[in-house]
């Protein structure tokens, strides 16, 4: 059984008493993870592992070692949206965080993490390339809806009906949130706006 062991070093970044300390070199202190967080740009320099220098991990309990490096907190992007809520009468913009791709991912898209908007876990997505007269867009775009809402007949979608005057050949219900491509290769997104209106009222009124 392992006993536990008094310890007092002082904690690299704010110099108060600790008995903990990097994991990964077991030679520099702190007092909790937040500090070995915020020191990590610096101490990475200088973090060699036991392992590495040839020597025995230390004999100190486990229960005292700080895990390094610290956990990554992912930077979300965060984009403009064009927003339909079924019960509004007008389009309004939103702002969607998306998680970058991770390395293995490298040029592809981001995740727009769209949950608040579709809570059941459903929605599916278009992407739209033309837009009036059958042009091409510049900056496609990324339509995102819930195909059950449409499947049972939910109430019509009023910012919908109301952007194509109510002349559509089919009744679009449900949310639905339209992101920006920021180019063709659709790796990526821009902020979408008001000049993303005439694309969208041109795919809706085609919607069948």
């Amino acid at each position: 059984m392992q006993t536990s062991v008094s310890i007092h070093q002082a904690c690299t970044l704010c110099g108060n008493p600790t008995s903990m300390w990097c994991s990964r070199c077991e030679s520099a202190w702190y007092c909790c993870t937040e500090h070995l967080r915020s020191d990590w740009p610096r101490h990475r320099q200088e973090c060699v592992s036991k392992s590495h220098q040839g020597v025995s991990s230390s004999s100190y309990p486990v229960n005292n070692r700080i895990a390094t490096p610290p956990p990554a907190e992912v930077e979300l992007i965060t984009v403009t949206a064009i927003f339909f809520a079924p019960e509004a009468d007008r389009w309004n913009t939103t702002e969607i965080h998306c998680r970058p791709p991770t390395r293995s991912h490298q040029g592809a898209c981001p995740i727009p993490l769209l949950q608040n908007f579709f809570p059941d876990d459903d929605a599916e997505d278009i992407v739209l390339t033309q837009g009036l007269n059958s042009e091409n867009l510049r900056f496609p775009l990324h339509l995102w809806y819930s195909p059950t809402a449409i499947q049972r007949n939910a109430p019509i979608n009023r910012a919908v009906h109301n952007i194509t005057g109510g002349s559509a050949t089919k009744a679009w219900c449900g949310p639905v949130v339209v992101l920006k491509f920021s180019g063709s290769r659709l790796q990526g997104y821009t902020d979408a706006g008001p000049n993303d209106l005439p694309a969208l009222s041109t795919y809706f009124l085609a919607y069948k």
